[in-house]
């Protein structure tokens, strides 16, 4: 009777796991770091409700009554908090997905690299803090990141492997 072997067999035997490459490592916590980049954001909107009602009202070119204002106070407010922990919730779980090698995880984090663009490009076109709007670069650079580093060679077997395409 032989003993079992006291470690894995070398990925490159067939049936054996690829390790998770360096890069897709990498790609998760840049994922991790946008998911709390968001999370300050979140904080930040909060803490600057009390200007938001003179933003309102600089920017606005009518005459708007108390109420109407009260109104894009609340509506903003909730805005931020909602779009931000949806935001949060998609960055943890593309971090998930894409650290267990999901194959979809990529398009789908492309896609909403993509999306991120568009925002922050329309940021440059709305009058905005420029606090806020360092944020969203940096929000953009570490999803810039991930995406480059899931999408690239030392990547793409994991990938593969993970979805039986190998």
């Amino acid at each position: 009777m032989q003993p079992y072997p006291s470690a894995p067999p070398p990925p490159s035997q067939p049936g054996s796991a690829l390790p998770r490459p360096r890069s897709v490592q990498t790609a998760v916590r840049l994922m991790y770091a946008g998911a709390a980049l968001n999370g300050i954001g979140v904080v930040l909107g909060l803490v600057t409700i009390g200007s938001l009602k003179s933003a309102i009202v600089k920017q606005s070119s009518k005459h708007l009554t108390a109420t109407q204002i009260h109104g894009l106070e609340v509506f903003s407010i909730v805005g931020t908090v909602v779009i931000g922990l949806i935001a949060i919730g998609l960055w943890l779980w593309m971090a998930w997905a894409n650290g267990k090698g999901r194959s979809w995880a990529r398009i789908v984090s492309a896609v909403l690299f993509g999306i991120d663009t568009l925002n922050l490009l329309l940021s440059f076109r709305r009058a905005s803090v420029i606090g806020a709007l360092i944020l969203e670069i940096l929000v953009w650079l570490a999803g810039l990141g991930a995406i480059i580093l899931i999408f690239n060679k030392e990547s793409l077997p994991f990938f593969r492997q993970q979805s039986g395409r190998y």
